[in-house]
Order: structure tokens, then sequence, then C-alpha cells
């Protein structure tokens, strides 16, 4: 019987789904394992070979897992809102439901074709508003919540407000926008109810903010920054500025401690943690205070060098700083302001990467506190607004940017450390001896930090602070899909639509794009109010829906609460998260985030949600390149390209096999290439080839589906793995994957003779059960490793030395059936039924390992005569030098080699060497 893995991968698949093999319930019984992919956006596109890279590790895990008895869950869904489908509405007019519905059929097609162990019973989409109930409830929690800092958690903000009605803010530590803010009890009860609205959204977790976002007026919407590239954004490619806009935000820096903290009990790599520790930023330093020349007004600048404020000889502003209309001169008004347009152009991420020194004097001056003398003030968008006070305190001798600003501008550098050179650069160091420092002068930088913290607070000339660059979050965006904000406006006042009148449904709309007045897409429906007072008509951002969406998988359909405590207790929380390092400081912060707060009010049991994270890499694609003589209509091969004047042009993969181009599907491929000549290399048209990122443009996307319809999912899943190492990125080459899908024939071919089954219960050999044990030890090993990509080489291995035995032993095949199953499901049920059993394989135990079998017991030595080797020989480890004697010269090819002569001596070297002397 052959092979046949179309109808096998059908058959298994259609039985999976009917029999419900992968659903799971709480069991007290058995201990839970909880694997989870990062879930995809279903865009119109479909699945690429790149994309189920990681899934194929986590399902491959998980099936592992199962075998070793664990009740494990392996979830999956779709991040379902997004702007793609808003986008594709507005040109076309298709409500993004109707689009992201097909999408997702699409997907789901994809992802079972290559047999995925999936629960689908617990299926979520963040579209669905059965779901996104439970994203509205979370943001009404935090709305009506405040961080306390005291008992570092999430308090109700009722408890706040009763606090504010007896003592004011005396005593209260806690997170707030505006940290200067200070009444009485006597004030704050003597405001008007807009007025304590007003002064509480700087306490709320969740809160109306002004930041500086990324504006996009074509697509009338705010944009993340992996949304804009270069000024433009990603989808469309219109101009994005930087624009100072009131929006929802998330105080997401209030568990900036606690976020930095958690990283130490994570199993996650060291390089991701440290982009979270960096990303999250803590510094200790001072706030000071300088005030302004001639004025009544101050900076406030954050530092965490403040024993470098005698070097101080300008400062700078961040462009959008409230204080620089405020700083600038009639002079020099014009040059800012065209600087400041220039500037919100850049998006933050751009103006950190940028190191090009540009920046514009606004005319005024400080005054150092310390020297009392004037410093100019200037702005420069290597300053940002977000970070600490938006303004710095610049010391050149002692930090790069500034240097280079110091030198570009001619601008004073004053070393602070004896025998520093600062002719041709900055000594960041922080060590050395004080010098041109007043009264730190001698000190050794450490002990200076410490005098002149201590001399900043005595003095009144501000405080010594904990900083951290973690920003709160903005959520809102000025679209159409995404999950309403459930929140509706009374006289301007901000109110939470009630939690029983949840979920806040999208309305309809006869357009997707902003009103004709600017509103964003919901202020195109009809009688948006609750009980006539209007709805806010932002929606959620993007990282809302998947912020959570791992604990509604514990409990899907729990129409009570996100997730329920029996199930939760269970489950728990993930023990294996799988996903790519670009969500490292987006999503893997905000779902850290969202889930310390509902562990703050216990409605989580534990306080972190992913315990361990793998980042697969990315597969490449492999493109493939012709080459046209320019101005004509002829191709020339590549080994032959360097001989002509050529133009490199991407191909289409798909009109090409192992870099040979099919010359007449090209030809039909385009109209441009119809009369196209060729000059070939020994009849064949050689393409070049590169590993690039798979793209459409590059035509170098690979379908699964076809590789699937051509080789079975069997063969992608052991390709995808035989790749290289999970977390590395590495290139798509078709070139290898026939010898992948020749090992399965030939693991098929192990259990049928002719065509027919023929497996025997005879008693394996020693050397059969050493290579199954071998084997038991490798898969268990690379499973725990990750290193899949080393076990499908020991497979291989494996199956040649049961071929090259002749093994058909059910002893042997059935387990090792077993060990094949997680990696390729398909064929291993296949042969697990044709072997008698009737449950499926994921059913199963997996095989236990005996030492005992893998240990030598024998070695081959190579026989040597007078040096030279002629043969081996097995023989016993245990075997003393005159038994080995003896068992050589009985040998029959030893004797042919003696040819009757006598051997003057036998050197026997145990485990080692033997070597015949004539």
């Amino acid at each position: 019987m052959e092979y046949n893995f179309s109808e096998i991968e059908q058959k298994w698949q259609k039985y999976w789904a009917e029999h419900h093999t992968f659903c799971v319930d709480v069991d007290a019984k058995r201990p839970k394992y909880y694997v989870l992919d990062m879930f995809p956006y279903p865009s119109g596109a479909g699945l690429h070979v790149g994309h189920p890279l990681g899934y194929i590790a986590g399902d491959i895990y998980t099936r592992y897992k199962r075998l070793c008895g664990f009740n494990v869950l392996h979830p999956m869904g779709y991040d379902a809102f997004g702007l793609p489908a808003e986008q594709y509405a507005i040109q076309t007019g298709q409500h993004p439901a109707v689009t992201t519905r097909n999408n997702i059929a699409r997907y789901r097609a994809q992802l079972d074709k290559i047999g995925f162990s999936y629960d689908w019973n617990r299926e979520v989409r963040t579209c669905d508003e059965a779901y996104y109930k439970w994203t509205q409830w979370a943001f009404l929690m935090m709305f009506d919540s405040y961080y306390c800092y005291d008992a570092q958690q999430a308090r109700p903000i009722a408890e706040l407000t009763g606090i504010f009605e007896t003592q004011g803010t005396k005593g209260i530590h806690a997170a707030c926008t505006d940290e200067k803010l200070a009444f009485t009890a006597g004030e704050w009860n003597a405001k008007s109810e807009k007025e304590k609205a007003d002064m509480l959204m700087n306490y709320r977790l969740a809160y109306v903010g002004e930041m500086v976002v990324n504006w996009c007026a074509a697509l009338g919407t705010v944009l993340a920054n992996d949304e804009v590239k270069d000024g433009l954004s990603v989808r469309g490619g219109f101009p994005v500025e930087q624009k100072k806009m009131k929006q929802w935000m998330l105080r997401v820096s209030a568990y900036a401690g606690r976020l930095l903290a958690g990283l130490d009990k994570l199993e996650w790599s060291d390089s991701l943690k440290e982009m979270q520790r960096n990303w999250i930023g803590r510094s200790e330093g001072a706030e000071i205070r300088f005030d302004i020349a001639g004025g009544t007004d101050s900076i406030t600048v954050f530092t965490t060098r403040a024993d470098t404020i005698f070097g101080v000889t300008f400062m700078a502003l961040a462009p959008e700083s409230e204080l620089v209309e405020a700083l600038t001169t009639a002079a020099q008004k014009q040059d800012v302001e065209n600087y400041r347009q220039q500037t919100k152009k850049k998006t933050e991420r751009e103006r950190i990467a940028d190191r090009r020194v540009t920046g514009v004097f606004t005319g005024s001056y400080a005054v150092n506190p310390l020297t009392n003398q004037r410093i100019p003030i200037w702005i420069s968008d290597y300053v940002l607004a977000g970070y600490g006070t938006g303004a710095i305190m610049a010391v050149p001798a002692h930090d790069s940017r500034d240097y280079a600003f110091a030198r570009h501008f001619d601008l004073p550098i004053v070393p602070l450390i004896e025998g520093c050179d600062v002719s041709l650069e900055s000594f960041d160091a922080k060590e050395g001896v004080m010098t041109n420092s007043g009264f730190l002068n001698g000190l050794d930088v450490k002990d200076a930090i410490v005098k002149i913290k201590q001399h900043i607070e005595a003095h009144g000339l501000g405080r010594v602070k904990v900083n951290y660059r973690l920003r709160d979050a903005a959520f809102s965006r000025q679209r159409y899909w995404g999950e309403p904000i459930p929140i509706y406006y009374n006289d301007g006042v901000a109110a939470p639509i009630p939690f029983d009148r949840l979920p806040l449904l999208l309305p309809d709309v006869d357009k997707f794009l902003p009103t004709e007045t600017g509103e964003p897409p919901l202020g195109r429906a009809k009688n948006w109010t609750y009980e006539s007072y209007p709805i806010e008509k932002s929606t959620m951002p993007g990282f809302a829906g998947s912020s959570a969406y791992y604990l509604r998988y514990m409990d899907p359909h729990n129409s009570e609460t996100l997730v329920g405590k029996e199930a939760n207790e269970y489950w728990r929380s993930v023990d294996l998260y799988i996903g790519g390092t670009e969500h490292a400081t987006g999503h893997l912060i905000y779902s850290r985030f969202w889930n310390k707060f509902l562990f703050d009010y216990r409605r989580v049991c534990e306080d972190e949600p992913f315990r361990k994270l793998v980042n697969q890499g990315m597969i490449l694609g492999r493109s493939n390149f012709v080459y046209r003589i320019k101005n004509s209509s002829t191709f020339v091969s590549a080994g032959l390209k360097d001989c002509y004047d050529t133009q490199e042009l991407h191909v289409d993969v798909t009109l090409v096999g192992n870099d040979r181009l099919d010359v007449e599907r090209f030809k039909a491929s385009s109209p441009d290439y119809a009369r196209a000549e060729f000059i070939l290399e020994q009849g064949e048209y050689i393409c070049g080839w590169a590993a690039e990122k798979m793209s459409k443009s590059y035509f170098n996307v690979v379908n699964p589906d076809a590789v699937c319809e051509q080789y079975g999912a069997d063969t992608l899943r052991l390709y995808e793995m035989f790749l290289g190492p999970l977390e590395q990125s590495k290139p798509w080459d078709m070139n290898g994957i026939d010898g992948v899908h020749r090992f399965l024939r030939k693991f098929w071919r192990l259990f049928h003779t002719n065509d027919a089954f023929t497996v025997t219960d005879e008693a394996p050999s020693k050397k059969e059960l050493k290579a199954l044990h071998k084997l038991i030890k490798k898969v268990q090993d690379d499973m725990e490793a990750f290193s899949f990509n080393t076990t499908v080489s020991a497979f291989m291995i494996g199956v040649n030395e049961w071929s090259d035995l002749k093994c058909n032993k059910r002893a042997i095949l059935e387990p090792a059936t077993i060990l094949l199953s997680a990696y390729a499901p398909h064929i291993a049920e296949e042969l697990w039924e044709k072997l008698g059993h009737s449950q499926s394989i994921a059913c199963a135990a997996f095989p236990a390992y005996d030492e005992a079998h893998t240990v030598e017991n024998t070695f081959t030595y190579p026989v040597s005569f007078n040096g030279k080797v002629r043969g081996k020989k097995e023989l016993d480890l245990g075997l003393a030098p005159a038994d080995i004697e003896k068992a050589v010269l009985a040998d029959e090819q030893v004797q042919k080699q003696l040819a009757g002569a006598l051997p003057k001596k036998i050197i026997i070297v145990p485990g080692k060497i033997i070597n015949i002397v004539l």
C-alpha cells in the first residue's frame, strides 16, 4: 500500500473534528498545561509558509505534553479588529465584519489543513460582541479605579473621593497626571461636579489626557508607532504628523515598578527581558528647577547626573513642550515655528533613531541655580516630551548627544572630571574625581551624586526621584472597526454606561469615513446616544482585544464573567507562549499590565500572564531573479549575466523549481514577457536567488496550501522544523523538502512489505532497541530545549538504522510511531490504527526511556596489520586482552590476511585498537 498522504490527512482531520479529539475541560485529577500561540490578524492575503512556524512548534509541544499525561489547553482565535479591514471597507463599501468573516474562514481552512490540535470550541474573535463585552467591562473597571502606591495596587475611585472629602490630597500617595495637584477637603467639597470629575481624571487608570500622537488626516485616525514609517502611514502611504490631542489613555506607567520587578520570575529570554527593562526604563535621579532669566516662570528637568550641574552650558526643550511658546522671543518666533512644523513629521521612534543634529534657539535664558549663570534655552527634536519633563539640562562634556549639539552650534563645553579629554568626544563614564564643580571638587563621582542630591533637597532646588521611561498608553482611535468605548457625556462629564447594558455594540453607519466636520466615523451613526446623552465616538485600539484573550480561552462561554474562578484557578496562566519579538514593547507590556490590574481585584489568581515565552524567528522568502539585457526582451541565465549589461527582476517563485525557470509558464505569466527570448545554460534558464522578507511585491510568498497539496501537511510540519533552530530566522528553500518527504515514505515502508501491512510480534534485537531508546532520549531532551530541528535529524537516523536492520517489529515501530506523532500526526494516526488501536494516538503514552538499552556493551575495533587498517571486529567491551586475541585470531577475515603466517606480536588497547605485527 502506497503512502497516500492526501487521503490520509483528510481522513484524520475529519476524524479529529468529528470526535472533538483536542477539546478539553477542567480536570482536577490531571496536571494542566497551557500552550498558547499569539493569535493572528486575519488578513485578506491568508497564511504564507512563514506564519505557521511558531504554530507548528507550539502544536508539537502540545502533542508531546499530552503524551506525557498533561491535560493541555491549546486554543486559537483571531485578533479581528484592525485598520486593513476598515480601509478595504472605505474602498469597496463592504462592511468590515463581512471582510473579517471571509478572511477568518480562509485562515481556518488553511490552519485545518496543517493538522493543528486546537480546541476550536474555545475560539475567540475580538470583534465578537460576546467577547468585547469583557474588554469594555475591564475598561470601565479601570475608569473606576486609581493606583495607590502605598498599597501597590489599583483601588476603587470611590475610596479616593471619600479621602478627598475628609482630608483632601494630604497623605495621598497615588499615580497622578499632575503631581503638583494639591487641595484641602474644604476646597474639594466646594467644587462643582464637573470640577470634581475633571480633577479625578488626574487619578483614574482609564482617563482622558492630552498627548502627542501620530495623526493621519487622510485616514482620520491616530496611528501607533509601528503603523508609521518615514513620516507616512504604512497603510496607504499617507502623511502623518505629530499632533497634541485629547485621547483616552490607560495609566500603564503606574505599574512600571511592578512590571519591571515581575520580569525576574519569568522564563523569558534574557534579550527579551532586557528589551522590556529598557522600555520601562527605570532611572534614579533628581528633578531640578531652573528659573527663567528676567521672568517668573521656571523649567524643571529630570537628570540622573545631578553632579554635572556645574557643566550645564545650554538647556533644550522638546519642540512640542508647552513652554516653547512662552519662552520664544519675537525675533526667533518664525524659526521656532518652522522647526516645530518640521518635527511634527517624525515619530518619536524616528527622532530617537535619527542622529543628525538639529535645533533652534528660543531667544530666552535660564539661570543655573548653583552658579547663577545665564544658560541659553534651545529646542531640539532629540528631547522628547513624554520622557522626564520634556526638558533637559545639557552637559556636553559628559553626554554624547549634548556634545554633538554643542559642537554643531558652537556652544561651550566644560569638563568636570580631572584629566578627562573632551577635545574629540564626550567623557561619558560615571567615574573619576570632580573638578570645575564648586563644593563637589575633589569628590569621587559616586560621592558627588549623593552630596548634590542632598544639597538640592536641603536648599529647595528640587527633589530626589525615581523616574520611568514607560508612557501611558493611548487608548482611543478615530476609526470605526474597533470596540466602542462605553462612555457617555452628561454636560461634558464622562460617565460609564452601566455594566448590565454591555456590550455596547458598534452602530451602523452610511460610510466608514470621518464626518464632514472631522468627527470619527461613529459620528455618522444615528441616535448614537445613551438615554439621550452622546456616546464617545472614538473606538479602542488594536491592543485592547489582545490584552486578555488568553484569560477568555480558559472559560470562553461564561456569560457572567471574563473567566470563572474554577477555570482560572485550574488553568491559572499560560505555561508556554510562542510568538515574535516584535511584540516585546507593545502587546506583552499591555497584557502584563492588564493582568496585574485584574489581579489587584482578585479577578485572576496569577500576577503574571505568561510564565514561559519562546520567540520564533522569521522564515524568509527565497526570492528568485531573472536577468533582462537592458533595452531588450532577452533574458540571460544567472551564470552568464556578468557577460551582459542586465537588469535584475524579481520573478514569481511559483514559476521556478530548484532555481530552474519554467520558460513557457514565465512567458505566459505576463504580456510583457510573451515575446521574451532566453540565453540558456546547458539548455536551462538558471535563476538567481536571495533570502528576503516574504512579500507579495517580491513574488516570493509561498502558500502552505500548495505545499500541503504537493507533499502533505506532515511534510510541511517536519520541514519547517528541519530548516533550523526555532528562534533563528532562516530562508525558505523548497530544494530540501523532497528529502523530508522521502523520510516519511521510508518510515511508511517499515510497516509494509510489497504493499501489505506486515508488522510482527517478534522480540526486537539489541541494535533495534538501542536505536529506539536513543531516539526516545533525544526526542525528550530536544523537546524541553525546543530544538525541534535536531529531532527531525534524529528521526531520519533512527529510520535509516531500522531500515538497514529490516526491522518490522511492533515493539519498535509502535513506540516510534508515538514519538513521530507530535511532528507528523496524520501518518502516525494512520499507522496507529493499522497497529490495531481504536483510540487516537493523541491518547497514547510517551514511551519510557530505558538507559540500559543505550549503554555501549560492545566496541567495533579497527583491526590493523603492521599499522594499516584492514578490517573491523565488534567485540564485548568486557573481554580481557587474552580473550580479544583469541577472538581476533579465530576471525575468518583475519586468517585470510595472515595467509598461514604467524604474527610476531598482537598489540591490544582495550576499547581502542588491535594491531597485528607480522
